[in-house]
């Protein structure tokens, strides 16, 4: 894959609009094109992703550790676990190729490196990352009286 595709790529994922031309460049020299046939396991839950998936063409499906609903994953510039470009943790979702899929991996190293170059795209992220998992607990909020103790 071409240097200027790769950062072509990453300019379609919202998180990366972080990032300058240079800095997506960057990235996208570190990068890897990887292809899924469908059923195809991107990861598991429990396992420690390198790094994070932007979604080039195709279906993913995260589904949550020990069942329960799945949440499909399409479109151009999606994003699969902004965490996992700075965190190293078990990830709590198996993700799957629906259909055949192709994806661009950032490896953690690489963004990781990034931002220590660069201190202020760090706290752009850092800035990305909160508001996104502020999204997420915003949205649990409704839940929080209807789920018993004995449920968790």
């Amino acid at each position: 894959m071409q240097l200027d595709d790769a950062a072509t790529i990453l300019a379609h994922a919202e998180f990366f609009e972080i990032c300058d031309n240079e800095q997506r460049r960057l990235l996208a020299f570190a990068s890897e094109r990887r292809r899924f046939e469908a059923g195809e396991v991107v990861y598991k839950a429990g396992d420690i992703p390198d790094g994070a998936h932007v979604l080039i063409s195709g279906r993913l499906r995260t589904t949550p550790e020990g069942g329960g609903r799945f949440h499909d994953l399409s479109g151009e510039g999606t994003l699969v676990s902004a965490v996992a470009l700075v965190i190293a943790r078990p990830r709590p979702v198996t993700v799957t190729a629906v259909f055949a899929s192709e994806t661009l991996f950032v490896p953690r190293h690489a963004f990781l490196k990034l931002a220590t170059q660069y201190p202020d795209l760090a706290a752009r992220a850092a800035d990305h990352i909160r508001r996104e998992l502020t999204g997420y607990l915003g949205a649990l909020a409704p839940l929080k009286g209807r789920i018993r103790k004995d449920q968790i």
